[in-house]
């Protein structure tokens, strides 16, 4: 397996693997309005290839926090992507890790996500409510902990705090809920 930056002449593959993956045109539509929102960049979109077979994507969108526009650079990741006959086995923690290495080496210093708190804590990530960053729209109590942040940079958790401000396309209440 191999995950290269998607580019505009990839568009259609991210798009399938989106519509397998989730067995519906809800998340590939909101791919599709992301990547075309200058609010969500600079943005990094990944596949994840086995030989010429798209098997995976995942797309991380510039984000920023209420109270501090411009000091902490931070990223969403969403969503992530794996055709079923390949899930389980690694795909989407490939594309996270290659993600989060691109990222740290551009300089972001903190990654979002709104996911399964049993999956993302295996790649570095904790809730993020309870340091203080908000998610853009209410997380129910019984789903706190699916609202995860990771420092890319340290020093960044514990001084970093307020509501994550998303990109425009992800401004819709039912985005948020885990």
């Amino acid at each position: 397996m191999h995950i290269e930056e998607a580019s505009d002449l990839h568009l259609e593959e991210v798009l399938c693997v989106e519509r397998t993956a989730f067995g519906n045109e809800e998340e590939a539509e909101l791919v599709r309005d992301l990547l075309r929102d200058p609010t969500a960049l600079p943005c990094l979109s990944l596949l994840a290839f086995e030989g010429e077979r798209t098997v995976g994507h995942v797309l991380f969108t510039s984000a920023r926090l209420e109270q501090t526009p411009d000091a902490v650079s931070i990223t969403l990741l969403a969503p992530l992507a794996v055709v079923p006959e390949f899930q389980n086995q690694g795909v989407g923690g490939k594309l996270i890790e290659r993600g989060i290495q691109m990222l740290t080496e551009s300089g972001v210093d903190l990654v979002f996500v709104l996911g399964h708190p049993g999956y993302y804590p295996r790649y570095g990530f904790e809730p993020a409510g309870r340091l203080g960053l908000a998610a853009p729209y209410p997380i129910p109590d019984e789903h706190a902990d699916a609202w995860m942040v990771q420092a890319l940079q340290p020093g960044v958790i514990g001084t970093a705090r307020g509501m994550v401000i998303c990109a425009d396309a992800l401004k819709k209440p039912e985005y948020w809920r885990e």
